[in-house]
């Protein structure tokens, strides 16, 4: 009897799975709904030369998914109808003819919301495919500190902030996945940090575990008076997560020379009538601030510098990493992914695709 090769042994395994997929079917108007996604299921398929097969271990669900879901010109296009759901995520090779990745090597890509992510060699910059060392940090760190969110913190406070010691920052979702990591870093920088957050638990646990100076919930009451309290010399740094009536407010207490990081905007990403831009704008004018946009996907060729240093400061116990994980699999991330915009998820959402 003919013994089969490994290889013609592992095209045969893969010959038997199923591909589970989440697909968007209509743009959604205000918060998505069922009705905006299709579950669908396809055969796995083998790489083709240069290729590469990933199994999709764990997701990384972030607010600006919302934005991809919509029609019109942003920073990346949106996601088409009847495509897979954009995300980034964490897997394992479980086929390889590419000869820079073996199977079994842990990587972190942009899968999309499925089981298996099928990557040809022309595609590999695309879905952003790298490997990943577990004896750095853990699978979840990879989604948080060590992922996008860390890059996105890190950036946006050392390019757009651009911190110096002493002054102070002040961070909105605070104790969501940027903003968690954002503050930790200006406490090392020497900095001031207040954070906004929402409910008591989340302002206690910024302050108490994460290190920053003081925590304002947004939830119990005037957040002008709170800002008054904790920055009595004002706010050099403002990292905004959140848009909307927090920023506003916040630029009523910037100093002159202020920098604004404008990061994200949860708030208004549900709305069903047009965003507006914030009353007190002409606090820039008369600060002489500046307020600018970031995009993480800009830095993508600094990220092993970034990612070098915060693993150092999670290696020394200098910075923490706190994930909020959903199992479930991708027939759970339509329920998941609305735990950003109620304010449910507590650290980086993350939906547990598959056991490593």
């Amino acid at each position: 009897m003919r013994r089969f090769t490994p290889m013609e042994t592992l095209m045969s395994t893969l010959a038997t799975l199923t591909n589970h997929q989440v697909r968007l079917a209509a743009r959604p108007v205000g918060l998505p709904t069922g009705a905006n996604w299709s579950h669908t299921s396809e055969p796995v398929q083998e790489p083709t030369v240069g290729g590469v097969l990933v199994k999709t271990l764990s997701l990384s669900l972030d607010p600006a998914m919302r934005g991809w879901m919509n029609e019109g010109k942003s920073y990346i296009p949106p996601v088409g109808i009847g495509e897979v759901m954009r995300a980034g995520g964490v897997g394992v090779v479980v086929a390889s003819k590419n000869p820079a990745f073996a199977v079994g090597d842990h990587v972190s890509c942009s899968p999309g919301v499925q089981e298996y992510c099928l990557i040809a060699e022309g595609e590999i910059k695309r879905y952003s495919l790298a490997k990943i060392d577990l004896r750095v940090g853990s699978l979840t760190q990879w989604l948080n500190v060590l992922g996008m969110p860390g890059m996105t913190a890190y950036f946006g406070l050392m390019d757009v902030g651009l911190p110096k010691a002493g002054q102070t920052l002040v961070v909105s979702g605070a104790a969501g996945a940027v903003g968690q990591t954002v503050g930790q870093l200006g406490k090392i920088l020497g900095l001031r940090v207040v954070g906004i957050a929402g409910g008591a638990t989340k302002c206690d646990w910024v302050v108490r575990e994460l290190g920053f100076d003081a925590c304002v919930d947004y939830k119990a009451g005037n957040i002008k008076d709170a800002l008054r309290e904790q920055c009595p010399k004002g706010v050099d740094i403002y990292f905004d997560n959140v848009g909307g009536e927090i920023l506003d407010t916040v630029l009523t207490r910037i100093t002159r020379g202020a920098r604004i990081v404008i990061c994200g905007a949860i708030s208004q990403y549900n709305n069903t009538t047009a965003i507006k831009g914030p009353a007190n704008y002409m606090s820039l004018l008369v600060n002489r601030a500046r307020m600018e946009g970031m995009v993480v996907f800009d830095y993508a060729d600094r990220y092993h510098l970034a990612i070098t240093e915060m693993a150092g400061y999670l290696k020394a116990g200098k910075m923490k990493s706190k994930e909020d994980v959903v199992m479930g699999g991708v027939q759970a991330f339509p329920d998941t992914l609305l735990k950003l915009f109620n304010g449910e998820n507590f650290g980086k959402l993350v939906l547990q695709v598959a056991a490593e």
